[in-house]
């Protein structure tokens, strides 16, 4: 059994949570932003842990956790860090970072200092295991992470490397573009199927319906992309190579080609649309190069965009989902401009009866200006970066 961390926005752990037990997984414990889990499978620790950076949408990373020990002195937190076996990791010339400290009500409170107590420990590890007096790092760069609660620590080695909303699709994010990794947890926020059409609004670089076709394919999130833990000592061996591919194969093979799915997006905005249209065209040739690697010369149907101002859309189906990121009025344009926006959006629910709708804000004033229409919704508050944005859906 080998113990994770996987990192999401702040409110949606439980759609994590879930993401984690149909992965095979079992999530042990939550915190803000942040999911404990183990393995549960009989399964090499090299599969469980592509398995959960290839297959997981709503994760921004995944950690191993290589210790949980309490740490209230320097001695106790050096002593543990520099007990580690990090030359199973690192190669000779590897350079580490740690990337972040985090403390809260602990006796351990400086930072700084936990953090050149961590870099110490393992840089001492490395040289004793390698008879050396000074560590080169000059090879490839690997990150590890300390969170310390309560005088309880816990030391995380970074398994992903980029985040893992970097699917490899996106080349541009416009002007204000949304975490891949949300769009997926809006998504299951609003307990969207494949049969029920989709559509976004503000499509922007598109990533909403990217994500929406990518999620109804059953094309996993890192099918076009690398992880950090590949080029891990212990894993660069030839048996440990052959699980990652076969697991990379297996992702492949289970794309779905034979399922009518209905996602479009639209935008006032034509180098928006442009936009979308270009990274959708990426993401369903990187599924499409997967197929080709199994021998199916299967064609992913593109999202359609086009491009309108919200106001002249009419609902192209009886029912359905729509799901928009409009703008806040932070990045683009100003406060004002996003009152008026939502005033004019109050229309929405009436060209789009019986449809499913959500949109994702970090301004209060979007949830007033719709009440005062008389219209009801359901609120979902999710941190977005370093905004505290909300989720509002009509007609769950």
């Amino acid at each position: 059994m080998f113990h994770f961390l996987a990192l999401c926005a702040v409110g949606a752990e439980p759609i994590l949570s879930n993401e984690l037990k149909l992965l095979g997984f079992k999530p042990e414990k939550r915190l803000p932003g942040r999911v404990f889990f183990t393995s549960v499978q009989s399964e090499p620790e090299v599969v469980s842990i592509m398995r959960a950076n290839f297959y997981l949408r709503t994760a921004d990373r995944i950690y191993l956790v290589l210790n949980e020990f309490t740490a209230d002195n320097f001695d106790t937190l050096y002593d543990t860090v520099a007990a580690v076996e990090w030359q199973r990791f690192f190669s000779k010339d590897s350079k580490i970072t740690v990337d972040k400290v985090r403390t809260f009500k602990s006796r351990l409170s400086s930072e700084h200092a936990v953090q050149k107590a961590v870099h110490k420990g393992i840089c001492t590890a490395l040289c004793s295991a390698w008879k050396m007096d000074v560590l080169p790092e000059t090879g490839r760069e690997y990150t590890v992470r300390i969170y310390i609660e309560h005088n309880r620590a816990y030391l995380l080695l970074d398994l992903s490397g980029e985040p893992l909303h970097r699917r490899g699709y996106r080349l541009s994010g416009g002007a204000a573009p949304m975490r891949e990794t949300l769009a997926a947890v809006l998504l299951q926020c609003m307990q969207w199927k494949r049969k029920l059409p989709l559509h976004d609004a503000f499509c922007g670089s598109g990533t909403i319906p990217i994500e929406a076709v990518w999620y109804a394919h059953n094309i996993p999130p890192g099918i076009g992309r690398s992880f950090a833990f590949e080029h891990f000592a212990c894993y660069t061996d030839k048996k440990a190579q052959k699980l990652i591919e076969e697991e990379r194969l297996r992702g492949a093979a289970g794309i779905r080609t034979d399922c009518v799915v209905r996602v479009s997006g639209s935008d006032n905005d034509p180098d928006a649309v442009r936009l979308a249209q270009t990274n959708a065209e990426r993401a369903c040739m990187l599924a499409g190069k997967a197929l080709q690697r199994i021998g199916r010369d299967n064609r992913i149907p593109r999202p359609e965009f086009i491009e309108s101002d919200f106001s002249d859309l009419a609902a192209p189906y009886p029912e359905g989902v729509l799901l928009s990121n409009p703008p806040y009025g932070d990045r683009l344009g100003d406060e004002a401009d996003a009152a008026a926006l939502y005033e004019k959006m109050t229309a929405i629910p009436q060209d789009f009866q019986n449809w499913r709708l959500g949109f994702i804000t970090d301004k209060p004033a979007f949830a007033d200006i719709f009440l005062r229409s008389g219209v009801t919704l359901k609120k979902h508050p999710i941190k977005s970066g370093n905004l505290d944005t909300c989720l509002y859906i009509y007609g769950l």
